[in-house]
């Protein structure tokens, strides 16, 4: 595979260091009046930065809530810290992959991994946001793409956001859990709504600009922006016509010869079952029903590792 264009720049984070809060990285904002807390979480992985450079522009606007919280972090600094522009796939976590190890019973372990100690940090922040969004980049040069757990709370907040387009709600298909499904976010008794946004190939110019909208959509549908505040900030004026599908299969490399069948980016749909998608060894992985959509496919997978997973449309 060839080398990685890095059109994106990195930004000096130090200055947020010290946000008061008493958890390093974070910042929150108290309007004194009741209401939901609202959070935005940049570099969950070290070197997706696209979610970095939404925050150091939303920073600058200087916005306050007017009831509730609003909180902004920037997760795992220490991977973002040796990031790397001429090797950026290195610092994507230093010892684990922070989201895959938000279970109670690996939080509450004996480890003591860089992940893990952040992740203790943070847990108090997350146990009091009724609304997340964590912003992430992806290999592929696949459409922005919202990730969600499949519960009615996450699909109406995906739609009252409206942006991006395609909204893939279900599971990620790969051990342990993500932030998004951290228990107080999965619950149905509670009304409290994470999501993840995939906002483009990891250093493109156009997923900096993917994160920056993410973000004020974010803002305007959890109200601590209007609409008429936030439309001069939108690099994309117009909000896309919305396509929401549910995640049903997981594609994993069994060999380490895992290659598609064409370069696929993601969000092709297949009008029939049994397409060909990809090949693994010896074996030929296809379409499991009509109008599929292949969700990330990703193209430096190995065996044992999650190659793409497979959706259908809601709606």
């Amino acid at each position: 595979m060839a080398a990685p264009v890095v059109e994106l720049e990195a930004p000096d984070l130090r200055k947020y260091r010290d946000g008061g809060t008493g958890v390093d990285y974070v910042h929150t904002w108290d309007s004194g009046e009741p209401g939901r807390h609202v959070m935005i979480t940049a570099l969950t992985h070290g070197n997706e930065i696209c979610g970095a450079i939404a925050l150091d522009y939303l920073f600058d606007l200087n916005l306050r809530p007017k009831t509730g919280k609003l909180s902004f972090g920037f997760v795992n600094i220490q991977a973002f810290e040796r990031f790397d522009p001429t090797d950026p796939y290195a610092s994507r976590f230093v010892d684990e992959d922070f989201n895959r190890m938000w279970t109670e019973e690996h939080l509450d372990s004996d480890g003591m991994t860089a992940e893990l100690v952040r992740g203790r940090e943070l847990r108090s922040v997350f146990d009091d946001v009724d609304d997340l969004l964590d912003i992430h980049s992806m290999t592929s040069f696949s459409p922005p793409l919202m990730l969600i757990n499949i519960l009615d709370k996450h699909i109406a907040m995906s739609r009252r956001a409206g942006y991006p387009a395609d909204v893939a709600a279900g599971p990620v298909y790969a051990p342990g859990k993500r932030i998004i499904e951290y228990t107080p976010f999965d619950d149905t008794e509670t009304d409290k709504t994470a999501m993840l946004v995939e906002c483009g190939e990891h250093w493109a110019k156009a997923t900096g600009e993917v994160a920056r909208d993410t973000a004020l959509h974010f803002l305007v549908a959890t109200g601590i922006m209007t609409a008429d505040e936030a439309a001069e900030h939108f690099h994309r004026k117009d909000k896309p016509t919305q396509r929401v599908m549910e995640v049903t299969h997981g594609v994993t490399a069994i060999s380490n010869d895992f290659r598609f069948v064409e370069s696929f980016v993601g969000c092709e749909q297949f009008e029939k079952a049994g397409t060909p998608v990809a090949e693994d060894g010896d074996a030929t992985v296809v379409t499991p029903y009509a109008n599929c959509v292949l969700i990330m496919p990703n193209h430096r997978s190995k065996g044992g590792q999650r190659a793409a997973r497979f959706a259908r449309i809601l709606d």
